[in-house]
């Protein structure tokens, strides 16, 4: 039993036997600590108790309330391309989900292609590298880490924190969340009693509300947030291993076999349906699957009794240069924008400026101050993100975005 898929369809569509009863009994107190301890650690970032980074340059972050299959990764290459196009230098900086590396950080592109397999570098970000080669792409448990060297030594003036809507460790200049049109709360709860990472109060945090799988007519109010409308459907010509490509037409008289490693499995093959694709037999593996011994196997054993196998992109991917007894084809994911393109692009723009106009005003800052002990000029270490005194060898930290101008809190500048 895949075990996220049917936690899925208990949240989805509620308990049909004893032991899922029981389950969701046990789910309802567990979610409901889970939720305010999250509410808790929220207000300890917002009280300074707990502080976030900030970035250099500008951070935009996209995120789920929910626990996958909002489509984001759609999403993030919308945005790469938005930003290329604008001429900037955009990192994307990831956790790197599903990769089997043990290295804390690793540049899957530097701007000029993918440079390591999904195994190394997450199947999402190598992806996002392949579609978009002079994107930089970087995965670190440690985004801290991973947004300094996108900065100081790939040159980013940009950066996109995917999945960071609950990674308050980043300080972001603009959030965006990402929720699924048909049900954006599904049943209002946490996990695991629902499918939310938080209480739906949550998306106030947000500032712009992104709908996806969306007809253009829900009604939704979310105050005075900019709303983005999008939706998708699968695209008319599928890819092999090799890179080649097919009209999906000419699959479809065949016996076509699917899978999918992704939160939301079902979806995909629905939608494959929808498109007049109907799998002799479909297979499940885990959210971020590692093709290893066991899943090659049983993917041989679908193999041999299809004509060819249909996946998402995201599988493909981490399949590298597996030989199966038939061709193995992914299905893009196109996006449409329903409502609301050219107001993410102003939001994006406006984000851009206020950081360049913020800038301008901490250096007005830096202009009048003084190193308290001798009273003579200072200076800004961007990369150490602290103020330098080098008359008296002193380096005073900025906390918040403040400078901490005490001689009680400044160290050595070489000690």
């Amino acid at each position: 039993m895949n075990i996220e898929r049917w936690h899925r369809r208990l949240v989805e569509t509620g308990p049909s036997a004893l032991l899922e009863y029981l389950a969701y009994i046990l789910f309802f107190p567990l979610a409901v600590i889970y939720g305010f301890l999250t509410k808790i650690r929220v207000a300890l970032y917002r009280s300074g108790w707990l502080r976030s980074y900030r970035s250099p340059v500008p951070v935009i972050s996209i995120g789920n309330l929910a626990v996958g299959g909002t489509g984001k990764t759609p999403v993030t290459d919308l945005l790469v391309k938005s930003l290329l196009k604008k001429k900037k230098t955009v990192a994307v900086v990831s956790r790197g989900y599903g990769r089997s590396g043990r290295a804390p950080l690793v540049v899957v592109s530097s701007g000029k292609g993918a440079l390591v397999s999904a195994t190394e570098g997450g199947d999402e970000p190598v992806l996002l590298a392949r579609r978009n080669p002079q994107a930089i792409v970087i995965v670190s448990a440690d985004r801290r880490r991973a947004i300094r060297h996108a900065v100081y030594e790939c040159g980013a003036d940009i950066i996109l924190l995917d999945d960071g809507f609950q990674h308050l460790k980043v300080h972001r200049d603009l959030d965006i969340a990402l929720l699924d049109a048909r049900k954006p709360f599904t049943n209002g709860f946490p996990l695991p009693f629902g499918l939310l990472r938080e209480f739906p109060s949550a998306i106030d945090r947000a500032d712009l509300v992104l709908l996806t799988r969306s007809r253009g007519d829900e009604e939704f109010s979310f105050g005075d947030k900019t709303v983005l409308r999008i939706n998708y459907k699968l695209s008319d010509k599928v890819t092999n291993l090799d890179g080649e490509q097919l009209e999906l037409e000419k699959l479809k008289p065949g016996r076509i076999g699917a899978f999918a490693g992704i939160a939301n499995p079902d979806s995909f093959f629905q939608s494959l349906e929808s498109s007049g694709v109907t799998p002799i037999k479909t297979l499940v593996f885990s959210d971020h699957a590692v093709y290893g011994t066991s899943e090659l196997t049983q993917l041989h054993g679908l193999a041999s009794r299809c004509d060819a196998l249909i996946t998402t992109e995201k599988d493909l991917v981490k399949l590298g240069n597996a030989k199966l007894p038939c061709d193995c084809w992914s299905i893009p994911l196109e996006l449409d924008v329903v409502e609301g393109l050219e107001s993410l692009e102003s939001v994006i723009d406006d984000t851009i400026m206020y950081h360049k106009e913020k800038l301008m005003l901490d250096q007005s800052l830096l202009d009048i101050l003084a190193c308290p002990k001798c009273k003579g000029d200072v200076e800004y270490s961007a990369k150490d993100e602290k103020i330098n005194c080098n008359q008296c060898n002193l380096s005073y930290p900025i906390r918040d975005g403040i400078p901490v101008m005490l001689v009680d809190e400044a160290f050595e500048i070489n000690g």
